[in-house]
């Protein structure tokens, strides 16, 4: 796991891209890659790299080209089909000069173009430049597990794996919040790509390939292509006996290759749940004795999955390391967690997990694998249920008996939506005359996620319409969707949408390379993920039972009482880590009027009143609405001060190593 950067001069008036830029995005991206440094520069483009050493420890430095220096690639993920790859491109006659899967993706470009990106199994930002066509491409994983981001500005193109670094690079970007961006944040917890948060900032989209052709010429053209998308055949012709036994065979071999695809040792999160204790399990059948596992715990007992962590891992016998967070200590995490996620969140739950890698990092471990994307393929949120709940109930409208369905949901939750019917129907039943359509099945969630934005400061609110986040999002989807199942269409929403740019970045990717610790997971393998989609609904929601074939598998796996458990997603104090009289000063200075009224995005009013009713009432329960109204607030108050009232970059890497520099001569 690494993290690039790099600028281009799209106008080719030179000069070559500068050298102090490109140290300063080393410097914002050093926490991915404490490991080595490299560039490249020739009179167009500079590259660069910052390196956390997994695979070929020895000759996998980077920037890295082809045998005659005709391409080079910066690349940050892991390939994990590599090897096989490799034989297939030396039996076609290619030479290696390294162990490493960078040099693959080089050969592999060479033989296949844009078609080696679907020939990939892994995770992956690619910035591939090649000097004498004046081509670059950019391309990221399937499902955005790899982060990689855009902007221009000067004639420059800035690319990076973190917003500071463009930042950093080019001092000129304009650094303010995108209105648009902010929509849909507060609608559906995160952006959709190729959006951000920011002006002039852009994402490149999960399996997409962005190809820049002549740059560094007065003309020269870009253009975006797919080579992936979820889809959802339901081909799968088997029984349900056959498909646990097609899922065990896929989850093995996916979690196989990421324990052993590795120069570094490889451990495992243990959640207490299904997802995580099978990929465990896995992982000691791949790796043997001596694994280890690691745990998060809370103080709160409401969030406390412990006993259930160590039940796992007694059954398993991994050495197990655990973390128990206190409110306190998510408040002491959070700036840094929001100066990582790089975007305002809407619960608190990424700086435990910051806390969490923190203790991997401490035991020296460089991976682990977690159960993430299990709920997203096979089916296991609440919100499949309650969509299936919701659209039973809408063909009989008038009926009496089917929205006591509802009763089955959220049990974990304190303060459930359901406790109190009459509330719960008049909610749930909303727009029930709308269960054919796409989005549906989000609308709840949606419609609950867009009360913060009663929030907005005025100028914000203006800029956009009141459901355009939605109409957007919805214009955009693919024409084969409305041929796919309800659950499907469900499922298809949650990966474009909380998975990618939520769960997958500002709880995932950020949280784990903040503290220079690589996520690898099993159940977003390629393999997995095309089984999952081909499987029958029934055999992932079956009734109200949620990933159901996940179920059967864990039968010989997971002991009975984690896999009967009722199900507990994972979740963290939100506004009670920040209410208490004992909070740290920078809780009060952000929620100010001062610091709202310089932020921009939230009225001072409005925030003053939130504020003043949380604190009133600091040992009780807040409301959902509440919760995720404080924590925005807090979390895009410090994404402001940390990077656009005054950008945090690190010092730079005191050693460089220049790979090459082609100032004057050269193919460029």
């Amino acid at each position: 796991m690494c993290g690039i950067a790099g600028i281009v001069d799209l106008a080719g008036r030179g000069p070559a891209p500068d050298r102090a830029g490109l140290t300063r995005m080393l410097g914002a991206l050093h926490h991915r890659g404490p490991d080595e440094t490299g560039l490249y520069r020739d009179r167009v483009v500079g590259l660069a790299h910052t390196r956390l050493s997994i695979i070929d420890l020895a000759t996998g430095q980077q920037p890295l080209c082809n045998a005659d220096g005709t391409l080079w690639i910066a690349f940050n993920g892991e390939i994990f089909n590599y090897v096989e790859l490799r034989e297939e491109l030396v039996a076609r006659g290619h030479v290696f000069h390294t162990r490493s899967d960078t040099e693959v993706i080089v050969h592999a470009w060479e033989a296949w173009g844009e078609a080696a990106f679907d020939r990939f199994n892994g995770q992956w930002a690619i910035a591939l430049w090649d000097p004498a066509r004046r081509r670059l491409v950019l391309s990221r994983d399937r499902v955005g597990i790899r982060p990689l981001y855009y902007a221009e500005a000067g004639g420059r193109l800035a690319f990076g794996s973190e917003v500071k670094a463009i930042f950093a690079g080019v001092p000129e970007l304009p650094r303010r919040f995108d209105a648009a961006g902010l929509d849909e944040t507060f609608t559906f917890w995160t952006v959709v790509p190729p959006r951000t948060v920011f002006e002039g900032v852009r994402e490149v989209e999960p399996g997409h390939v962005r190809v820049y052709d002549g740059v560094g010429t007065a003309a020269w053209s870009v253009a975006d292509h797919a080579y992936w998308q979820p889809s959802y055949p339901g081909d799968f012709t088997g029984s349900l006996a056959e498909a646990t036994e097609a899922v065990a065979h896929a989850l093995e071999r996916a979690t196989a290759l990421r324990m052993l695809r590795a120069d570094v040792d490889v451990g495992s999160y243990l959640s207490g749940g299904l997802d995580s204790s099978i990929i465990a399990a896995h992982s000691l059948a791949a790796k043997g004795p001596g694994f280890q596992t690691f745990s998060l715990r809370f103080e709160d007992a409401e969030y406390d999955e412990g006993e259930f962590q160590r039940a796992m891992s007694a059954h398993l016998g991994t050495r197990h390391h655990e973390i128990v967070v206190s409110r306190a200590d998510i408040a002491r995490a959070f700036p840094e967690t929001c100066r990582l996620a790089e975007r305002p969140i809407l619960r608190t739950a990424p700086a435990p997990m910051y806390l969490l890698s923190r203790l991997v990092h401490d035991h020296g471990i460089k991976v682990v694998l977690t159960g993430e994307g299990a709920d997203e393929m096979f089916a296991g949120y609440d919100l499949f249920r309650e969509a299936a709940v919701r659209r039973f109930w809408a063909r009989a409208p008038g009926s009496q008996l089917r929205p006591r369905l509802l009763d089955k949901l959220y049990p974990y939750l304190a303060r459930s939506p359901v406790t109190q019917r009459r509330m719960a129907q008049a909610f749930f039943g909303r727009g029930l005359e709308r269960w054919r359509e796409p989005g549906f099945g989000h609308d709840t969630r949606w419609h609950t996620t867009a009360a913060i934005k009663r929030l907005l400061a005025a100028p914000v609110r203006a800029a956009r319409g009141a459901d355009q986040a939605v109409t957007e999002l919805l214009a955009t989807l693919p024409p084969e969707l409305v041929g796919w199942s309800y659950l499907a269409q469900d499922q298809y929403l949650e990966i474009r949408t909380l998975m990618s740019g939520y769960l997958l970045s500002a709880q995932g990717d950020r949280m784990l390379m903040g503290n220079s610790v690589e996520g690898r997971f099993p159940f977003l393998d390629r393999d997995v993920m095309a089984l999952a989609g081909s499987l029958p609904d029934s055999y992932k929601l079956r009734g109200l039972d949620e990933k159901h074939v996940l179920k059967r598998l864990g039968e010989r796996l997971v002991p009975e009482a984690i896999r009967r458990r009722p199900k507990q997603p994972y979740r963290a104090p939100d506004a009670l880590a920040f209410v208490g009289t004992d909070r740290p000063g920078w809780v009060d200075d952000l929620m100010s009027a001062e610091v709202t009224a310089a932020a921009g995005v939230f009225e001072p009013g409005a925030v003053a009143k939130l504020w003043a009713k949380c604190t009133s009432r600091a040992d009780s329960q807040f409301s959902n609405t509440d919760n995720m109204a404080v924590v925005a607030v807090l979390s895009s108050h410090w994404v402001w001060r940390s990077l656009i009232d005054g950008l945090d970059v690190r010092p730079p890497p005191s050693e460089i190593r220049t790979v090459v520099e082609r100032e004057v001569a050269g193919s460029a």
